[in-house]
């Protein structure tokens, strides 16, 4: 076990949060650090430490002083692939200039093991699939070019201090955590299921399907759908697996290793919800490729893990679910 506490930066939105949940879960000590733009402070579990601060915020050494950090686990960072087209100097100011700060906020405190989260759009168009941590990272937009470069951030400073990493290449996050705890709260989030579940619960008139000409069996884009609480176990898992290696680091693919096209995960909504959802066909969207997928054998062999929620329809359940009981809350409380 860890000598000392981990740091879960963005431990107030969607994926950390769960992160937060799989650490207490297993017996770590948490302090979460988020500056709440999309957060929120209700999401993070009781049992963890909670500071209201940026990344970047030159404070940041001193709070992995105070709760003597040995670990952390950095989820902060923005994430929608058709803003960072728009806006990219958005997403290199806080994806990867505010990760370098806390990098060098972590050299500075001595804590010695780092986990980022990373993304399969660090591939690009990948030239085959599934995609192996192997093959050549070329994004085609900022997001995933502004990953990219944490990572290599990440390699040199490895190589000249001791800290160890793993990246996690995330493919695409759905679902909730099955005992209701969290869930994606995000008000406009992007990601398809979340925008089919709202639909379902009446929030949203209809999902749009962006793209029905790729080279894919139905025309529409395919993606290798990971339930977020086993992605959360992997990253503890992961932990574990630095802990027990100080000298070695890990860059993994974190997927399921099969895709569904945007039809099949809305065929599955309408299976689990019992009714169907509006489809509006439109325009791809700048910066998708067409079909995304792991080759996930190297997580499977590297790390004490392996999927338990691989099921789409039940993937779906758990999202749906939660969507419903975020419904149930005030809405000053979903709000703040």
């Amino acid at each position: 076990m860890l000598d000392g506490k981990v740091m879960v930066t963005g431990g107030a939105g969607y994926i950390g949060s769960h992160a937060v949940l799989a650490l207490l879960d297993a017996g770590f000590e948490v302090v979460v650090i988020d500056n709440l733009v999309t957060g929120f402070d209700w999401a993070v579990d009781g049992r963890a430490a909670f500071v209201e601060m940026a990344v970047e915020d030159p404070r940041v050494p001193g709070v992995l002083a105070e709760h003597g950090v040995r670990a952390i686990m950095h989820f902060a960072g923005s994430v929608v692939v058709p803003e960072s087209v728009s806006d990219p100097l958005k997403y290199y100011r806080n994806n990867t200039a505010a990760t370098r700060s806390l990098i060098e906020s972590a050299v500075t405190a001595g804590v010695p093991h780092f986990i980022f989260s990373s993304t399969a759009a660090t591939y690009g168009t990948p030239e085959r699939v599934p995609i192996s941590e192997s093959d050549p990272t070329r994004p085609i937009n900022p997001y995933g070019m502004s990953k990219l470069m944490t990572e290599t951030m990440l390699r040199d400073v490895a190589a000249a201090h001791p800290i160890n990493y793993a990246c996690l290449r995330y493919f695409n996050v759905a679902g909730a955590d099955p005992q209701g705890r969290s869930g994606q709260s995000t008000v406009g989030a992007t990601h398809l299921i979340k925008i089919a579940v709202e639909a379902a619960t009446g929030k949203r008139d209809a999902v749009s399907v962006f793209g029905t000409d790729f080279e894919t069996r139905d025309g529409t884009g395919v993606r290798d759908y990971i339930h977020v609480s086993d992605l959360a176990e992997a990253h503890v898992a992961a932990l574990k697996l630095l802990i027990a290696q100080p000298g070695e680091s890990h860059i993994l693919n974190a997927g399921y290793g099969r895709g569904f096209s945007v039809m099949e995960v809305l065929d599955a909504v309408d299976r689990v919800t019992n009714m169907t959802i509006e489809r509006r066909l439109e325009g791809r969207r700048a910066g998708d490729p067409a079909e995304l997928v792991a080759d996930n054998s190297a997580i499977l062999k590297t790390i004490d893990w392996a999927p338990k929620r691989d099921d789409l329809d039940g993937i779906v359940k758990d999202a749906l679910a939660w969507e419903r009981a975020l419904a149930e809350r005030a809405p000053a409380e979903r709000g703040r």
